[in-house]
């Protein structure tokens, strides 16, 4: 079986991490295969749902081999974790929300990716981690999707305590959009795709786009952006559809 299974379902993209025996640890190819997923998506579609296989979302990333060691190597140390840095931002470019699914644990590039993506449903029974400084792993990778997603304190609680936390509690630090029990799980992803698929396909997309840029400006701009974006996608025909 492919490590990433993806299928179109209507107008939502699904994506699952397919290794349930491994907790879904991810090797580089799979993030190579989880970019090109996420940047090759149709046109029509919607929003794009992204799960574990099994008990896990995903437990970290897996080395493909030892980075370049030795002076004068940084650049190909850069080089060689490009891939995963590449995924964090195809989640944050994609044009339409992407919904992460947590329903156990999210380690290390698991728990990156709940950050980053737009939404992130996850089971009470989640649990979120940043383990890498206890492996003497600095943890910067990790740490470039949290960046704009979650406080200080939370941010460097995780990355310096490697304590594993709750999903309550990674919806408290801003990891997480909600918490369901287990059994609901896939009830609340059907309620906000169901959500998503009610609005006009420019304001999804208008929305994501504003997400995108407006945190990083300064108040004034960002009031502005909202003033032309408004303008722009609610002269479109397909936002007057009855």
């Amino acid at each position: 079986m492919p490590d990433i299974l993806s299928k179109q379902n209507g107008p939502i993209l699904e994506i699952t991490l397919n290794r349930p025996d491994r907790g879904n640890g991810a090797d580089d190819a799979m993030a190579i295969e989880l970019t090109r997923l996420i940047e090759g998506a149709a046109a029509g579609i919607a929003c794009i749902v992204l799960r574990g296989a099994g008990a896990d979302f995903c437990t970290g990333r897996v080395q493909s081999g030892p980075p370049p060691t030795g002076p004068g190597n940084a650049f190909a140390v850069r080089q060689f974790f490009e891939a995963v840095f590449k995924c964090y931002g195809a989640i944050r470019n994609s044009p339409v929300p992407v919904i992460a699914v947590v329903q156990g644990r999210a380690l290390g590039f698991g728990c990156a990716i709940a950050a980053v993506a737009d939404i992130t449903i996850a089971s009470e029974a989640a649990t979120f981690q940043v383990p890498e400084m206890a492996h003497n792993i600095l943890p910067t990778m990790v740490m470039s999707s949290f960046v704009d997603r979650i406080p200080r304190k939370a941010f460097t609680y995780l990355v310096y305590s490697t304590a594993a936390i709750s999903a309550e509690r990674a919806l408290a630090f801003g990891i997480v959009s909600d918490v369901v029990p287990a059994a609901k799980l896939e009830d609340a992803v059907a309620q906000v795709t169901g959500a998503i698929l009610k609005a006009p396909p420019p304001a999804v997309r208008g929305v994501k786009e504003y997400a995108r840029h407006a945190f990083n400006m300064h108040t004034d701009s960002a009031i502005d952006f909202a003033r032309n974006i408004h303008a722009l996608i609610n002269s479109s025909s397909e936002m007057r559809r009855a």
